[in-house]
């Protein structure tokens, strides 16, 4: 890209959302796009939307309220970074170093971290949710569990399967998210490992003396031992009655 052209792209971006980079420097972004390489700048508020930053040298630098959604990150150098504020929205954050930066109430929802270094991040009211490859080290079996459920009132079964599963392996016992996974599976028409998390999840929340957790785990076994042909005995509480939504049943098993 020659001078000139590369004057006019950052002359048209500071125009169409000038909005949000009135704060940040242009000499700054000037130097990003042309060179990928801008550790420390200030880029409070920028305006950089869908921007190729892939490998980009971001050490340090200032990204407050600054506007990424759909950048390409990929592998980019964002340690010690403030992004604090920060739209992430649908960012390609693929093995980003973002250790030590600062995510403070940033907008991650439906990332993509795969492999992402995140140690020592400060992510306190960060929003994750839809995020792919979330580090298990970052977030508790209870984030999990409720980006799962979010996932699965929007019937976007696969990923709450996968968050159902990163609940469990943080907390093993959590007879909520083994019923949750349960659920995701029958929904997705595996019958076989929505029984085997369901008896899991009735063996802990007997041990639990979880009553109501218990009662709705039982129907669902009866349930799927149900075959398709027909119904659950008259007088007896079928799966449904429980699951008229989805969401207010699940969000019952939070480990508080």
């Amino acid at each position: 890209m020659n001078s000139k052209i590369l004057a006019t792209s950052v002359f048209l971006l500071s125009v169409s959302l000038s909005g949000a980079v009135q704060a940040a420097s242009y000499e700054d972004i000037r130097q990003l796009l042309a060179n990928k390489k801008c550790p420390k700048c200030f880029l409070g508020n920028a305006g950089l939307v869908m921007a190729d930053l892939a490998g980009a040298n971001l050490n340090g630098a200032n990204l407050v309220g600054a506007n990424l959604s759909r950048a390409n990150l990929a592998g980019a150098d964002l340690r010690g970074a403030n992004l604090s504020g920060a739209s992430l929205f649908g960012v390609n954050l693929s093995e980003a170093k973002l250790s030590g930066a600062n995510l403070t109430g940033a907008d991650l929802r439906d990332t993509y971290l795969m492999n992402a270094e995140l140690k020592g991040a400060n992510i306190t009211g960060a929003n994750f949710q839809g995020a792919v490859g979330i580090p298990s080290q970052i977030a508790k079996s209870e984030d999990f569990y409720a980006w799962g459920v979010a996932a699965a009132e929007k019937g976007n079964l696969k990923p709450a399967i996968d968050y159902f599963s990163q609940a469990i392996a943080l907390k093993p016992d959590y007879a909520g998210a083994y019923l949750a996974r349960g659920i995701a599976s029958y929904q997705s028409l595996d019958r076989q490992k929505a029984l085997q998390d369901a008896q899991i999840a009735a063996e802990l929340f007997e041990k639990e003396k979880n009553t109501e957790g218990l009662k709705t785990t039982q129907a669902f076994i009866t349930e799927l031992k149900t075959p398709y042909s027909e119904t659950v005995s008259a007088g007896k509480p079928s799966f449904m009655d429980f699951v008229g939504n989805l969401g207010s049943v699940l969000l019952q098993f939070f480990p508080f």
